[in-house]
């Protein structure tokens, strides 16, 4: 008897520590239905953590030891169609998902222990709820006057948070967890008080930021800038943006003196942005995160001139010399300078439909050149896109239009060409995805690229908005 009490002992013993040893570790695992590429990659803020290949059944497994309770994000896909989306851990957790990719989020379930699985359904409940909202939002309520604007956003905020009160009646969730979640409604709904004064403006015409309530951005007194949990909550990140933004544009039309500059200025109104982060924000990840954003959609989107440029370098360089993103940017800088008006086109390698290569350069020698680019990817985008270039190519004859193919495996890229009834003399294959992306500073589909005679007249124009 003796003997089976001490084997009993022994095993309570020994359950308890593989309990213990279990509670330190997370696991992490899932299907994906029609996948896009053979892994996953999990990321902890902008760090890569692990990833993983798919089985032959598309599922996919992480054991992870030794990592701190709070907001990860996965990622699947290639190219310009990657998918992401956060999922919350805790030590202990055992979490399952499983998504398609036809419908990456609207797919996307999460289960296993009830506490982790019950609390990252609710955050994806949420942000497929905001983005339904955000439609509506856009589409109609910023049109409405700034009280009734405030009720209408204050009763959806009421909504959800009772939706969480619900939640946490039924299931036992950390602090951490339940800021998280209450993070992740308030910010929405601060961040669409943030984009009201421009929102309604382009709505109705109306200038409201100096004829606001005074209380209408009374919920600033409840907002950190110091708080690493929420640095990666898209939410957070997001309202941050439309934040310093809101400010950088009513203090400058406060205070400066140059009438106008506000909105016609692009290199100003983004100087006060560098200065604000710097003076706001406390957080130093979170400071490198946002300047990094000012940086990177001043270089992008600015079409500004290089003397500009320069010194909005000159000032992101001040303000925040041992930024982690330094590198990027300073990278980027480099390519952005080289495809400003009157430099040569960039000597990139293309493949025709004969699979023969070809540089830009060639392609634009001794005539003028439009370059527009698509993915299969992105089927209706593509289709868009065909439409709006033979649009273009009947109304402004003295120009060509040529189609750049971004990361398409040889055969579909043939296959829709043809489909399309595309003229195969006009149609090229990137042959270097990641070369084409950053020699031309391609953040978005819609890009095109204006030429004459092999010499760069326009490097960050719109297909869609363009005037030749």
């Amino acid at each position: 008897m003796k003997k089976i009490a001490l084997i009993f002992s022994f095993l309570g013993v020994l359950g308890c520590v593989t309990q213990k040893e279990k509670s330190e570790n997370v696991f992490f695992a899932g299907q994906i239905v029609n996948p896009t590429d053979n892994a996953v990659v999990l990321y902890s803020g902008d760090k890569v953590i692990d990833s993983t290949l798919l089985d032959k059944n598309n599922r996919f497994s992480f054991q992870l030891s030794n990592i701190k309770d709070g907001l990860y994000h996965f990622e699947h896909g290639n190219g310009l169609k990657k998918e992401l989306q956060y999922v919350y851990f805790e030590k202990g957790d055992s979490i399952q998902i499983r998504l398609n990719t036809l419908d990456f989020d609207e797919s996307l379930v999460f289960s296993g222990n009830e506490s982790g699985a019950e609390l990252n359904n609710f955050l994806i409940d949420m942000f497929l709820s905001h983005e339904e909202e955000e439609q509506m939002i856009y589409r109609q309520v910023y049109s409405y006057e700034p009280n009734q604007f405030s009720r209408f956003i204050d009763s959806l905020r009421s909504l959800k948070i009772s939706s969480l009160n619900a939640l946490l009646s039924e299931v036992e969730i950390s602090k951490t967890a339940q800021n998280i979640a209450q993070a992740s409604i308030d910010y929405s709904y601060f961040n669409y008080k943030e984009e009201y004064p421009f929102q309604h403006k382009r709505h109705l015409g109306q200038n409201v930021i100096k004829n606001l309530p005074v209380d209408f951005y009374d919920y600033r007194k409840e907002i950190g800038y110091s708080n690493s949990h929420l640095n990666y909550l898209r939410p957070y990140h997001d309202f941050m943006k439309a934040h310093i933004k809101n400010l950088s544009f009513a203090n400058c039309s406060f205070d400066c003196d140059s009438v106008g500059r506000t909105t016609r200025n692009h290199l100003h109104v983004n100087r006060h942005k560098l200065s604000l982060i710097d003076s706001l924000v406390e957080e130093a990840e979170l400071k490198d995160n946002l300047f990094r954003n000012v940086a990177i959609n001043y270089l992008l989107m600015a079409n500004d001139s290089e003397e500009n440029i320069e010194t909005f370098i000159d000032d992101f360089r001040f303000r925040s010399e041992n930024n982690r993103h330094r590198e990027e940017i300073e990278n980027l800088y480099e390519r952005i300078k080289k495809i400003q008006p009157q430099q040569e086109v960039p000597n990139i390698k293309v493949a025709n439909i004969d699979g023969k290569n070809i540089s830009l350069r060639d392609i634009s020698k001794d005539k003028k050149v439009v370059f527009y680019f698509w993915s299969a990817a992105d089927k209706k985008h593509f289709k868009n896109i065909v439409k709006q270039a033979r649009h273009l190519s009947n109304t402004k004859k003295d120009y060509i239009f040529v189609g750049i193919n971004i990361r398409t495996d040889q055969a579909t890229w043939k296959g829709m060409v043809a489909t399309a009834g595309l003229n195969k003399e006009l149609q090229y294959k990137a042959n270097d995805f990641d070369e084409i992306m950053k020699s031309l500073a391609i953040s978005h589909l819609n890009k095109c690229v204006i030429t004459e005679n092999a010499t760069i007249l326009n490097a960050f124009s719109d297909l869609y908005a363009t005037s030749l």
